[in-house]
């Protein structure tokens, strides 16, 4: 970028109500929309079926590594609003590392979030089938994997507007059923009809004090997602639009998981956490609630199935954004009639052949092994834009910067804080797993070898 100012930058992007035209896609999302795509891309299995292995690595001290995950989510946020009220476009945080960073982070950004994104596709419907088998045991796990992906397909092709509708009461469900659960379990602690378990089985740190750590990896994960409200800005309404949805979007998450961690903390002993029943069942058992278990488990399935169609739309909207960028074949950034990038969206539903591989030659690993697979692009995502902000910071003049729709409160320094802190949790993710160094590493190079390779192609034409 050399020297180029921010207004030369914006002046360069052809503009619509304030949103980057760069794209061409359609401007149809309302900030709570924006906001529920991010939620629903979130809160999912990482939180209801995660809780209970992070709660037996910490105990009552999970608590704690949820707050840390939380102040590292808020850190990226607040870069990603920023940004994005400055460059709102599909491509997001693989867009703020061109224009801050440099060509080869951009690329590695998109492309390892697509990756990544993708496959989680293919893990939410491995999941979906998995919570079928509770109301239909017979079925093979191979027909419910193939209706639900047909569905969000379908669902997928249709106009940004449309997407935004469904997916908005889709995620809704869970949500609702989220805050329920808090607020009922908190009524229960706090009437004494529930016994509080904060230091109840060997004390608040019975794995000692810096158990919390061990158990940061799954918080974070809870968290993966949140950087979806930017991908959606390409398709926002207006620029006015994108602070509400990003403020939305973070106060959310934080409300859910914070509250939800610390009501299951207090109605679980930690160390019989998973043992007869989810937590989630038992305090809904507990107020007298009918069909308890058969409420979570569809509470479950949605859970699944709104996961899988966020990651299946910003999936699709980053392969667009690589392929606008030439960094993938050109058809892959065209529209369908609807405004839909068809063959991006076709092209990203690998991870669901993924999951069918999976589900018939490893069914009881599936699961777990794409969910393995995914976290380095998500966190690679986060290092990226936290790394972008740093640099946007320096660059921004102070009135440009008083000129922004949404200004993060943390500032440059806030966002380094957030980049050393998510590098070390990717570092500790490293250390403690041979899997995951090797698939990190063996990742980033296969990245940078396809980034070399494309950008000579594209030196030669």
């Amino acid at each position: 970028m050399g020297n180029k100012g921010l207004s030369d930058i914006r002046a360069g992007m052809p503009q619509e109500n304030g949103i980057s035209q760069e794209s061409g896609l359609r401007h149809q999302l309302s900030a709570g929309q924006m906001a529920m795509v991010a939620v629903g891309g979130s809160i999912g299995t990482g939180l209801l079926l995660g809780s209970a292995a992070a709660m037996e690595l910490a105990g009552p001290a999970v608590i704690l590594s949820f707050a840390l995950a939380g102040f590292l989510c808020w850190t990226v946020t607040m870069a990603l609003g920023e940004l994005s009220t400055m460059h709102p476009a599909a491509g997001s945080f693989g867009l703020y590392a061109d224009l801050y960073l440099n060509p080869w982070a951009g690329f590695i950004s998109r492309a390892g979030y697509w990756i990544a994104i993708s496959v989680s596709v293919g893990a939410n419907l491995v999941a979906s089938a998995t919570y079928m088998r509770y109301w239909f045991p017979a079925v093979p796990a191979l027909v419910w994997v193939a209706l639900f992906s047909l569905l969000l397909i379908v669902v997928n092709l249709r106009s940004v507007g449309d997407y935004g509708r469904f997916e908005y009461w889709f995620a809704m469900v869970k949500l609702i059923t989220m805050v329920t659960f808090i607020v009922i379990g908190g009524v229960l602690l706090a009437g004494g009809r529930v016994p509080a378990q904060y230091t109840a089985q060997g004390g608040f740190f019975p794995k000692g004090v810096l158990a919390p750590l061990l158990a940061m990896t799954i918080a974070l994960y809870t968290f993966g997602g949140i950087e979806m409200v930017s991908i959606t800005t390409g398709e926002s309404r207006s620029a006015t639009e994108i602070p509400r949805a990003v403020r939305w979007t973070f106060g959310t998450l934080a409300l859910v998981y914070l509250g939800a961690i610390v009501v299951l903390v207090g109605v679980m002993p930690w160390n019989r956490v998973g043992v007869t029943e989810s937590p989630f069942v038992t305090v809904f058992r507990t107020v007298g609630i009918p069909a308890a278990s058969s409420l979570m488990s569809f509470v479950i399935l949605t859970a699944a199935l709104s996961g899988a169609n966020a990651n299946l739309y910003s999936a699709s909207r980053m392969l667009f954004s690589l392929a606008r960028g030439g960094w993938a074949p050109a058809s892959l950034g065209r529209l369908n009639a609807a405004g839909s990038p068809k063959l991006a969206l076709l092209a990203s539903s690998y991870g669901i052949a993924v999951a069918v591989v999976l589900e018939k030659w490893a069914p009881k690993n599936a699961f777990v092994y794409i969910l393995s697979a995914a976290l380095f692009g998500l966190m690679l995502s986060w290092v990226v834009s936290l790394a972008a902000h740093v640099s946007f910071r320096r660059r921004i003049s102070p009135d440009q910067l008083i000129a922004l729709p949404m200004r993060s409160p943390l500032g440059a320094s806030g966002s380094g804080l957030g980049l050393t802190l998510v590098t070390a949790a990717i570092l500790k993710t490293w250390w403690d797993s041979r899997v995951s160094l090797l698939s990190g590493v063996s990742t980033l190079l296969i990245l940078t070898a396809a980034y070399l390779f494309l950008r000579s192609g594209n030196t030669a034409n």
